[in-house]
């Protein structure tokens, strides 16, 4: 057991556990993209209420709701360590460094991302997650269902939190396009032949996903 968690705690242990969590975000961000885009496609929020009723009622969801939010949280408890160390590393920065010749600015900014998307994941759970699962929503859809899309028309009449939410799939977009092809990079999935198409498919999820997330409540407050 000493010899395992000795693993984990290396370097390449960290960067081991940030890749697979990793992947278990890029999953949750798919399905969770698939329901939100029910809004585009009925403005009575039945499809969108039916779809959220499904997610919180079926046991399997549930259960891989928990994995995913322990996945998550220990993601950012990584990222942090992760970026602290690399902070600790090099205590004095040097008089000149062209950060540009050998990374992204992002790739180089993920901590300030991710610290952003907490920010952000914080206020989106307090607004919708919490409600569905704990508190409860106290009006029905025509179909019997709670109306969670009754929820989101009111919290997207305010201005400031669809630039939130804007904003927050900004931030998101960086730091996929960094995290996607480096979280294959880190289990060791490189190959010559598909590495490229990685990164490529890699490009346009962290372009697509967050796109369609940052849509849905400027749609919202659209009326549309």
């Amino acid at each position: 057991m000493g010899s395992i968690a000795n693993a984990f705690s290396s370097s390449i242990g960290k960067k081991l556990i940030m890749g697979l969590t990793g992947l278990f975000l890029i999953s949750f961000l798919v399905i969770h993209c698939f329901l939100n885009s029910f809004v585009f496609f009925d403005n009575t929020g039945v499809l969108f209420n039916e779809g959220a009723h499904f997610m919180a009622t079926n046991w399997i969801i549930r259960a891989m709701e928990i994995v995913l939010m322990l996945g998550l949280m220990l993601h950012i408890v990584q990222g942090a360590r992760l970026t602290f160390e690399n902070q600790a590393a090099r205590p004095e920065k040097y008089a000149y460094n062209n950060g540009n010749a050998n990374s992204k600015w992002y790739s180089r900014s993920m901590g300030l991302l991710g610290t952003l998307l907490l920010i952000f994941l914080i206020v989106h759970l307090s607004q919708f997650w919490t409600v569905s699962r704990f508190t409860g929503i106290p009006t029905v859809d025509s179909a019997g269902h709670e109306d969670l899309y009754a929820v989101m028309k009111e919290t997207f009449k305010n201005i400031w939190f669809v630039v939130l939410y804007v904003l927050s799939m900004i931030s998101l977009a960086y730091h996929l396009l960094h995290g996607f092809a480096s979280t294959f990079q880190t289990l060791g999935w490189n190959h010559k032949k598909y590495t490229p198409i990685i990164k490529a498919v890699g490009v346009w999820f962290s372009i697509l996903i967050p796109l369609i997330f940052a849509a849905m409540p400027v749609w919202i407050y659209l009326g549309l």
